[in-house]
């Protein structure tokens, strides 16, 4: 017996409006009932809250489907995901990304602002003493995926 993927997103949806906070990003659901759900908040989501999401969504499709054989993940996307929903968007402003577009141009900058209809990012233009920092605004519809850079900062902290 499958799993029917609207029944699950209901599930959710009902879920998720206990705490706004916390919002779908993606949900795939295999042929096999492999059930993966992707959450995140604007300031992370932390394990604790992908455990109790987990919980309750299991009991919940146990109750509805008690024949059908099936997987559930609840986690955050990683950190190498491309962001998904415009929301991603908004919480990553001020960090550096990299943007592919629908004609396979790349953007590489700093989210300064997201909105409904797009987003606008800093981009370092020229090397040197010649590199200026110029922004652009990139429409959603102009955007194949986007992807926030990881950038590690060196310390020596734990030398001392």
């Amino acid at each position: 017996m499958n799993v029917n993927r609207k029944a699950i997103e209901n599930f959710l949806n009902v879920l998720l409006k206990e705490s706004t906070e916390i919002f779908l990003v993606e949900l795939q659901v295999s042929p096999a009932n492999d059930i993966k759900v992707f959450l995140d908040t604007d300031t992370g989501i932390t394990i604790e809250k992908c455990i109790r999401i987990n919980r309750a969504l299991y009991k919940k499709i146990e109750e509805e489907f008690p024949d059908g054989n099936f997987s559930l993940e609840v986690s955050s996307p990683g950190v190498d995901e491309p962001l998904k929903i415009k929301r991603q968007y908004k919480k990553n402003v001020g960090r550096m990304v990299e943007v592919v577009m629908h004609d396979n141009n790349r953007k590489e900058g700093k989210i300064i602002m997201a909105d409904e209809e797009h987003i606008t990012i800093e981009e370092l233009e020229g090397k040197g003493k010649k590199a200026i920092i110029k922004t652009t605004d990139i429409l959603f519809n102009q955007i194949r995926h986007t992807k926030v850079l990881t950038t590690f900062q060196k310390t020596t902290e734990w030398l001392v």
